[in-house]
């Protein structure tokens, strides 16, 4: 038996679509809760379109924590966060996802495996090259952005790694000293984001906060030990992708200074993509960096594909 904490704004609207909104690794339910304001400030109760859900996975924040018994995958924490979505009463009608970083993994995972999820909506869409992908297949943007994922892979990654494969040392470090703890956090914050978006840093402190006084720095990164003790050996495989097919409507918002900034033809290999957008900034923590945009792009989405 599991609490699993989440934030939501709902409709009084008779067929407002159930929406939910996965967040990641360094980031919480609060990355998404500009979006939330947007909506209180462009809607009323009884015109709202949507319920929009906020969960905290296991392991984050208010949730409880993963077993100690036992590894927790990404697939645990799909079910645990689609089995909300069920108590929530959205098993008859179906809901959308969107996610980015981790949150985007889960959303693949429980898009792929859960009828009731009637279409997913990604940020980010971590992969590698595929096999049969050419140069000719990329846009002159997605050509100039390319070297900063392959610096990503090359250099970037070595946190992924202490987390994944000594989580209990890291983390053992981390809750020593709430400094070193926004150190670890702040710099993903500072390298993943657009330099001309300035996240403000009490967006970053409250980041940090949350994890520090809820003591759950230790707990929310337990699947990385998925990633880099099995997804290594794997090409591609990172927080539980696995190039999951999604064979319904996919949705794709591309940010330039994404960690990960995947081509429009690669990411179509992985799903029925049926909705893109391009943009001209923004980066990892696209809810905060452009929250307006981002709105727009689920919006934009579910008008498309909601029937």
């Amino acid at each position: 038996m599991y609490t699993t904490h989440f934030v939501a704004l709902f409709s009084k609207k008779k067929d407002a679509v159930p929406v939910a909104r996965l967040s990641g690794w360094p980031c919480s339910f609060a990355e998404s809760l500009p979006l939330l304001t947007l909506l209180q400030e462009k809607y009323s109760p009884e015109d709202l379109p949507y319920h929009i859900i906020l969960p905290s996975q296991v392991g984050w924040t208010f949730s409880s924590p993963p077993p100690l018994d036992k590894d927790w995958t990404y697939a645990d924490s799909a079910r645990i966060l689609h089995k909300l979505m069920l108590q929530l009463g959205f098993g008859g009608s179906g809901y959308v996802l969107s996610g980015g970083d981790i949150g985007s993994g889960i959303g693949r995972i429980m898009a792929a495996t859960y009828p009731e999820v009637k279409a997913f909506h990604s940020n980010h869409n971590h992969m590698p090259k595929p096999d049969d992908a050419t140069e000719d297949e990329l846009e002159d943007f997605e050509k100039a952005r390319m070297p900063s994922f392959d610096a990503f892979c090359e250099s970037g990654t070595a946190y992924g790694r202490v987390q994944g494969t000594r989580p209990a040392t890291i983390s053992a470090v981390l809750a020593a000293s709430p400094l070193a703890l926004l150190a670890w956090i702040a710099e993903k914050y500072i390298e993943w984001s657009d330099p001309a978006s300035n996240i403000p840093l009490d967006k970053i402190l409250e980041e940090a906060c949350l994890y520090w006084f809820t003591g759950c720095m230790a707990t929310s990164i337990y699947p990385y030990r998925e990633d880099y003790l099995y997804g290594i050996y794997k090409k591609g495989y990172l927080h539980g992708q696995e190039h999951l097919y999604v064979d319904k409507p996919f949705g794709y918002s591309y940010f330039p200074f994404e960690i990960a900034p995947i081509p429009k033809k690669w990411v179509e290999r992985t799903g029925k993509l049926v909705w893109y957008r391009r943009h001209e900034a923004g980066g990892h923590y696209a809810a905060l960096e452009r929250s307006a945009d981002l709105l727009d792009d689920v919006e934009d989405f579910v008008r498309a594909v909601w029937t």
